[in-house]
């Protein structure tokens, strides 16, 4: 029952997309503000730019949607290690949701690390909480072992619940470095709804990326990079490592989010494993040039 309904509301989303809109926008700061106030103005800006380029949050949620919004919060860092996503591009999405008129935003992701370190060290628990989201720990008991249908190794695996019986998922990961894979992009953010022995996900990876990014298939994904963690990733910890790149990239493709976003670590997405599979199977365009993604200066 629960596949049905995620098949049927995937089914409608093309039909809820103007024809019209741009599938990819790419909003870049004109400046570099350094003090924390600013870094947090400018990261809900881009945000707000990035998803008012592509039509504005009503082309993605509806009146009494539930959403479930899915950031990076794997790591034990603070915002200006870069290792989880910026809360207040987080904070922005939850705010822009509810004034698009969502029933519910919930704020989740499994992480590598203990949650109750990860979700305040990272500042989003509170940035989501204190815009109207509810943000709590995944509850084990809500993974459900679900079939992966046009899998090519992830035949069945246990899929958090509430993420699957969504009516609009918003995938909002951060660009930063990963020693296996070579980035951490959004499409790989996904392993997030996982449970399970994940560390067998390694042993296929950018397969297994596939898989789950042909399952859940979000209708708005987001890269945040205000900030990107250019080396010793996925944990990073090193601010010597942290860039600025001033940027928010969005869209409805996620193979052609993911192919800039590794342009951003001076990276050929050619060269990114997971965005060429998903390129291959259909999930997407890595030439995201082709798409002539809007691009705004904030």
């Amino acid at each position: 029952m629960e596949l049905d309904r995620r098949q049927f509301l995937l089914s409608l989303a093309p039909a809820l997309l103007p024809a019209a809109a741009p599938s990819l926008s790419i909003a870049h700061y004109k400046s570099s503000p350094a003090a924390p106030d600013g870094i947090a103005e400018e990261a809900r800006r881009l945000t707000r730019g990035a998803i008012d380029a592509l039509g504005g949050m009503g082309r993605f949620v509806s009146k009494g949607n539930v959403v479930w919004v899915k950031p990076n919060i794997a790591w034990d860092r603070r915002p200006e290690q870069a290792a989880c996503t910026n809360p207040d591009v987080v904070a922005a999405l939850v705010e822009m949701c509810f004034q698009a008129g969502a029933k519910k935003v919930a704020v989740g992701d499994n992480p590598c690390n203990s949650p109750q370190r990860t979700f305040p060290r990272s500042g989003i628990q509170s940035a989501a909480q204190k815009a109207g989201a509810q943000c709590y720990f995944m509850d084990d008991r809500k993974f459900r072992k679900m079939a992966i249908q046009g899998a090519h190794v992830l035949k069945e695996w246990e899929i958090y619940r509430d993420v699957v019986e969504a009516d609009r998922v918003i995938n909002v990961g951060i660009v930063k470095h990963h020693s296996l894979t070579g980035a951490v992009l959004g499409m790989k953010n996904l392993m997030g709804v996982a449970g399970g022995a994940r560390n067998r996900f390694h042993q296929d990876i950018n397969n297994t990326v596939a898989d789950l990014a042909g399952f859940i298939r979000p209708q708005l994904v987001v890269l945040d990079a205000v900030r990107v963690l250019a080396a010793n990733g996925p944990v990073g910890g090193n601010l010597a490592d942290v860039k600025r790149r001033d940027t928010i990239v969005a869209g409805v493709d996620q193979v052609a989010v993911d192919a800039f976003g590794a342009t951003l670590l001076g990276i050929r997405p050619s060269d990114i494993g997971y965005v060429v599979e998903g390129h291959a199977r259909g999930l997407g365009n890595m030439n995201y040039a082709s798409l002539s993604p809007a691009r705004v200066e904030v």
